[in-house]
Order: structure tokens, then C-alpha cells, then sequence
């Protein structure tokens, strides 16, 4: 044993292993901090530990046989041969002391200050289902309360999301699985289908005036039970704070060390400061869920009349306000929420901007920020990845409309809502692929979600299949309800875009009186914007100016205000289209101050202003770069005679026909307007000496009006 001892130091092998252990140790350790702020995935920080243990042995035996000298790397020589090591012993003794040292050091620096920690430790996002608490006590006022308070409650951690639970029942309804009652049972069943990863029960028991409330954190599929907290309170005034304190015990047992116990009150739980409050928002988000927006303010205002400084409350209450139509009403509401803010917990406040700066002011930048602040504090939270993408989506930017609704999915891959979003953001950027393939994973999780059939119907008319796209919006109408509404009105639309006007007109009047039937307001004028337009291809000005002027009546809105001015225009009547330009003009929405140029712009053009026309058009094009306007601009260029330009906005509008399908963003068809794209662009490539793509455009417009009509009369006269 002495002379092997003797050998290994005589062949440098303890040094060169004090050096390789040195070097691997602060290699792993620097790849600790490096490799998660990079996202590299778990495998590859383990297969360099792997690589370091099994490089050990290598390193010793390497050092056995060779040897690094004056002249270089030997192969170890004789005993009694002299060796010359180019550092010296001394200094490499020191080389492998200090190596060892430096990895020691670094080794406790990330310890002690918890870099390692803070950048590897990321809590996976968790999703919960809060099943009806069995109420013992016999007191109903603690029937639906205690469930929304302890919702609020655990998403102060910022990677958990509670499922909302009006959405689950529905759910389970459509599943035949309960009859209004979201027991344990149900829920679990709930969650397997929506992908949720937890599902919280509960109760509260009374004995001799004092409290005892119970969860438990249950995973759905295989019923174990995860974590279990109780605590008690002293009276039924406690009972809320007892919900605070349960929550923080909840999110502790689910790995949240951002929890502050000082902070946790009632107000940090719930905003409400008593049951009675607590229990009529409850009712209130349950009822403007499901579309009772009249109820729902009752029940809002009830939660106000208990505690006046309520501000989700308020927030809520405008909101049924809004949808009912009362505008001023709901901006009153909407000030005294912004009043309440500092009542609200951080996500709560974040969620507020982001509808208050969507809804009221129409500030799509400002909403945008606050959704992103609320991404990154609460990464879990699906209705901000929702919002984001949703803002993104009505400011035109669809690249990172897609990104976010993407980012919503890798959480919640069974999302029905989010995966239906993301089908459509697609469709309207015009990658149909996508859109029909992630539509048909939406049919796959509800059978029932009607919009997934209009990317089908999207693709089938950009490949010119009417056929097809009728058969899309037949399946569509197999949804009941907006199914069958919004499939009338792309039959309709569909017809319309193939030249079967009269058709349309009989499909659209017929809409009309479904649209009567189920009490929609939204639907009956948009029925008769597009009956305008019928009877507008039909020449029948008189019979449009009546159609639009009952649309108006009805309702406003762009996709009644625009189609309107436009076919006013058309009727010879500038100055009602001017007045409404006016109107939109005074909005701090930049698509309303785009149409209202694109309208000053027509009516220039009117006029023979074409240079005018066109610089109204480009202005209202950066104010909001709008699939009609580059329609329009299209052909004030064709007008002036610039017909080169004029190519580039019927190419782009080509390019960009998934807004076409619903030109307004609101989901309903519109197609139509693509129907004369290919004749405008082929009178500019002829205009251009291009006569064989001209032929070609001309032909595809001749097959979609094989009735005839004014252009497509022009079209036949101008093939070769």
C-alpha cells in the first residue's frame, strides 16, 4: 500500500484529481444558476452531473498513464526518470489548494444569499375548483358566501387560479351530472374533463356560538387528499377572517412562501366586511355570468347597501349596467370603483384596470399594460392571459394575440374558452390551417361551442368552396341558441359573397324574425345591416336606407355605424354619412377615429378630391390599420390613377381576408366585402399590362356572380 501511495503521487494522480474535482465543482455549480434563467430543461443539469461522476475515474486513470511535463503530455516514464513539471510541485500543490478553495467558496456565497434558490424555485401553476362547502350550522347566509371568499382568498398566491364555479356547474349540467349542486363528486368529475389539478372541500360546523371551518385539497382523478387545514372562529362576525386565515393555511400547504401573515385580514381575502355583503356578490357574479344582468345589479346593489365601500361590487354593477345599454350609468359605477381600489386585493385591482381601461375608455394600451402586470404577478391567473391576448387582438396585433392565447393553453390545455380564442386569433390572421386544427380540438372538448365552426366556414370560402362553408354554418346551427343565429347569418353572408342576392334577402329576413324570437337586439340589427347591403347589390337604394335606418334604431356600434355611413354614400346622401363620421371622430377608440376618416375619405372621393381621399384613408390606416380601409384606399388609388399602389392594398387585402370574415372583430360574418376584391385587382394588374393574372381574377369574379350584375358584366367585356 505504501509504494502505491508512493506511485499515485509520483503520477501527479491526487493533484489532477484535486484539480478535476475543483473544476467540476464550480462548473456545476455556475450551470445551478445559469441553465433555469435560460429555461434549459431538468435532463440537461442532470446529465452534466452525470458526465462530471463518470469523468472522475477517466481524469484518474488519464493521469496514471500520462503525465504533463517541460515537453509537454508523456506517457509516464521509468521510476528513476526525472520529471520536470512546468509549474513546479509547490505551485501546482497551490494551483489544486486554490481551485478546491474557489469551489468551496462560490459553493456557499449561492447558499448563503439563495441565488441557486431564487432563480431555480418555480412553482407550477395549479389550478382549483372550490366545491359547495357543507354548511352543519342550519344559517343559510353561509350558503354560496364562504366559497367566493376563500376563492379570492388562495389566488393572492400568485400561481393559483380559482375555476370559476358558475362555469363548472354549467359544465356539469352539459355533462347530466348534477341538478345545480357542485358537491365534491361533482366537481372532481369537472375537473378530469376541464384539466383542472385541484378541487378544494369543505365545510362549517357551529357549536355554542363558536365556529369550525374545514378544507381539504383533494386531486381529482384519484381522490387523495393533498392537504388539509381547519381553523375555528369565535363568532359569526369572525367567520370571514377565519376564511383569511384559512386561505394563507391553504396556500402554505401548496408551497406559497410569499405569504404575509401581517397582512392577512379580511380585506386582504375578501372586500366585503360582512356575510350579508359577501353573500349578495356571490349571487350577483353568478347571475351576470349566466346573463341576468338585471338581477345581478340587484343583488350588486344589496352587496353595496351592507357595505357601501365594496368596490368589486362596483366594478360589477357596471358592468350589468354596460350590457344592458345603460352607458351612463354604468361610467358613474365605473368611478366609484376606481373610488374603492385600495378596498381591493392586488389582483383584484389589476383586473379592474384592465376591464374599466377595455370597456369604458377604450384605452387598449393602458388595458394591455395592466393585464401584463398581472401576468407576471400571478403567472396562473387565466383571465389575464385571456385579457392580454384579447387586447392584443382588438389593437390589430394578432402575432402576439396568438402568443398569449399560446401562453393561456400550455396552462390550461383543456381551456374550451381559450382553445376557441386561439382557433379564431388564427383565423383572423389569416392562417386557416391552424385555425380549422385547433377548432376542431374546441368540438373535440364541447361538441356544443358554436364558434368552432367558423374557421371551418373561414377556410372553406377562402378556397372558394361555398358548399362547404354552408355546411360548416349547418353544423353551427346544430348549437341552439347564438348558433343558430350567428349560422343564419353566415348562410346569408356566404350567399351574398356567391351572388345569390335574392337568396340572401329571403335567409336575412327570416333571421330577422329568429332574431325577434330569442330577444336579441345585437343580432336583429346586425340582420338588417346586412339586409342593407342586399338590397344595396340589389340596386334598391330606398329599400337600404330603410334596413339601415332600423339597424340604427336598434342599436349602434361600428358594425352598425360604418356599414351605415357607407351605404348612405352609396344612397347619395354625404351629409347623414358625414354625421356619423363626425360622431366617431370624438372617440378615444382609434378604430372609431379610423372609420371616421375612411368616411371624410369616400366622400372626398365623391367629389373628385382623389389626393384628399387618399391622405384621409393612409391617416386613418395608422391611426388603426383596418382590413376595410385597405380595401378602400385600394380603390380611391384605382381612382387616382395610382394603379401600382392600388395592386399593393388589393394584394394585402387578399393576404389578410381572415379579417374579412369579420371585419368588426365581433365573431359574425362578414365576408361579403371579399367578393369584389378579385375584380378590382385584376382592372389594376390590366391597368398594368399583367393581362394573364388580370384573366385570371377576372374569371374567379365571374364564377362567384354567374347572375350577372354591373361588374361582373365589366369583367366578361374585358377578358380577352
Amino acid at each position: 500500500m505504501p509504494n502505491l501511495i508512493r506511485e499515485l503521487r509520483r503520477r501527479e494522480v491526487f493533484r489532477a484529481t484535486g484539480l478535476y474535482v475543483g473544476v467540476a465543482w464550480i462548473l456545476i455549480e455556475v450551470a445551478s444558476v445559469l441553465l433555469p434563467a435560460f429555461d434549459a430543461p431538468d435532463w440537461v443539469m442532470r446529465t452534466l452531473i452525470i458526465i462530471a461522476i463518470i469523468g472522475l475515474p477517466v481524469a484518474i486513470v488519464l493521469a496514471w498513464i500520462y503525465d504533463v511535463t517541460d515537453k509537454g503530455i508523456e506517457a509516464q516514464g521509468d521510476p528513476t526518470d526525472t520529471v520536470i513539471v512546468p509549474f513546479g510541485a509547490r505551485k501546482m500543490d497551490f494551483a489544486v489548494i486554490g481551485m478546491l478553495s474557489v469551489a468551496l467558496i462560490f459553493s456557499v456565497y449561492l447558499n448563503i444569499t439563495g441565488i441557486r434558490s431564487t432563480v431555480t424555485e418555480e412553482i407550477e401553476p395549479v389550478s382549483v375548483l372550490i366545491a359547495d362547502f357543507e354548511n352543519k350550522t342550519g344559517d343559510e347566509l353561509f350558503d354560496g358566501t364562504l366559497e367566493q371568499a376563500l376563492q379570492i382568498g388562495i389566488e393572492s398566491a400568485p400561481f393559483i387560479t380559482g375555476y370559476r364555479r358558475d362555469a363548472a356547474l354549467r359544465v356539469a349540467l352539459s355533462m347530466q351530472e348534477t341538478n345545480n349542486i357542485l358537491d365534491e363528486a361533482t366537481a372532481r368529475l369537472v375537473s378530469v374533463r376541464e384539466g383542472i389539478k385541484l378541487v378544494m372541500a369543505g365545510g362549517i360546523e357551529e357549536k355554542n356560538g363558536s365556529y369550525t371551518l374545514y378544507v381539504r385539497a383533494v386531486d381529482p382523478k384519484g381522490g387523495e387528499v393533498l392537504a388539509s387545514v381547519d381553523v375555528g372562529a369565535k363568532s359569526k362576525l369572525d367567520v370571514l377572517a377565519a376564511v383569511g386565515t384559512l386561505a394563507g393555511d391553504l396556500r402554505e400547504e401548496l408551497g406559497d412562501d410569499s405569504l404575509d401573515r401581517k397582512k392577512l385580514v379580511t380585506s386582504e381575502t375578501f372586500t366585503a366586511s360582512n356575510l350579508e355583503a359577501a353573500q349578495a356578490y356571490a349571487k350577483a357574479q353568478s347571475l351576470q355570468y349566466n346573463g341576468k344582468y338585471e338581477e345581478a345589479m340587484s343583488f350588486y346593489q344589496g352587496a353595496l347597501d351592507h357595505d357601501p365601500n365594496f368596490g368589486r361590487a362596483y366594478s360589477g354593477l357596471a358592468l350589468s349596467a354596460s350590457s344592458l345599454g345603460r352607458i351612463d350609468e354604468a361610467n358613474e359605477l365605473w368611478d366609484k370603483a376606481l373610488e374603492n381600489l385600495d378596498t381591493m386585493t392586488e389582483r383584484e385591482r389589476l383586473r379592474t384596470l384592465g376591464l374599466y381601461y377595455s370597456r369604458v375608455t377604450r384605452n387598449r394600451q393602458k388595458s394591455i399594460e395592466s393585464y401584463r402586470a398581472l401576468v407576471e404577478k400571478y403567472p396562473a391567473d387565466d383571465a389575464a392571459h385571456n385579457g392580454l391576448a384579447i387586447q392584443y387582438f382588438y389593437s390589430l396585433d394578432f402575432e402576439n394575440a396568438l402568443k398569449a392565447g399560446g401562453a393561456l393553453l400550455e396552462i390550461y390545455p383543456s381551456s374550451v374558452m381559450g382553445r376557441s380564442n386561439y382557433a379564431l386569433y388564427a383565423m383572423y390572421a389569416s392562417d386557416f390551417e391552424t385555425a380549422v386544427t385547433e377548432a376542431k380540438k374546441v368540438r373535440d372538448l364541447d361538441p356544443t361551442y358554436f364558434k368552432a365552426w367558423l374557421p371551418v366556414a373561414a377556410k372553406a370560402l377562402a378556397d372558394g368552396d361555398i358548399g362547404a362553408a354552408k355546411q360548416a354554418y349547418d353544423s353551427m346551427s346544430q348549437a341552439g341558441g347564438r348558433g343558430e343565429l350567428t349560422s343564419a347569418l353566415g348562410r346569408a353572408d356566404a350567399a351574398l359573397y356567391s351572388g345569390s342576392f335574392e337568396a340572401a334577402g329571403e335567409m336575412l329576413r327570416q333571421g330577422i324574425g329568429q332574431a325577434e324570437a330569442a330577444g336579441s337586439q345585437y343580432y336583429l340589427s346586425t340582420n338588417y345591416v346586412a339586409l342593407a347591403d342586399t338590397y344595396v347589390l340589389e340596386g334598391d337604394s330606398t329599400a337600404a336606407i330603410k334596413a339601415v335606418e332600423a339597424a340604427l334604431a336598434i342599436s349602434g356600434g361600428l358594425s352598425r355605424q360604418v356599414p351605415a355611413a357607407l351605404i348612405y354614400l352609396q344612397a347619395g346622401d354625404p351629409v347623414t354619412a358625414k354625421a356619423i363620421a363626425d360622431e366617431l371622430a370624438n372617440s378615444l377608440q382609434p378604430q372609431s377615429r379610423a372609420y371616421a376618416r375612411l368616411i371624410d375619405g369616400l366622400i372626398a372621393l365623391d367629389t373628385g378630391e382623389h389626393v384628399e381621399a387618399i391622405n384621409l384613408i393612409s391617416a386613418g390606416a395608422r391611426d388603426a390599420d383596418l382590413w376595410l380601409l385597405r380595401y378602400y384606399l385600394g380603390k380611391a388609388y384605382f381612382e387616382a390613377g395610382y394603379f401600382a399602389e392600388a395592386l399593393d392594398e388589393f394584394l394585402a387585402c387578399i393576404d389578410r381576408q381572415g379579417e374579412a370574415m369579420s371585419i368588426f372583430l365581433d365573431d359574425l360574418p362578414t365576408y361579403r366585402y371579399m367578393a369584389t376584391v378579385p375584380y378590382w385587382l385584376g382592372r389594376a394588374q390590366q391597368e398594368l399590362g399583367m393581362q394573364e393574372a388580370a384573366t385570371e381574377n377576372y374569371t374567379a369574379f365571374i364564377k362567384l356572380r354567374p347572375e350577372g350584375g354591373p361588374l361582373a358584366d365589366d369583367a366578361r367585356q374585358r377578358l380577352p
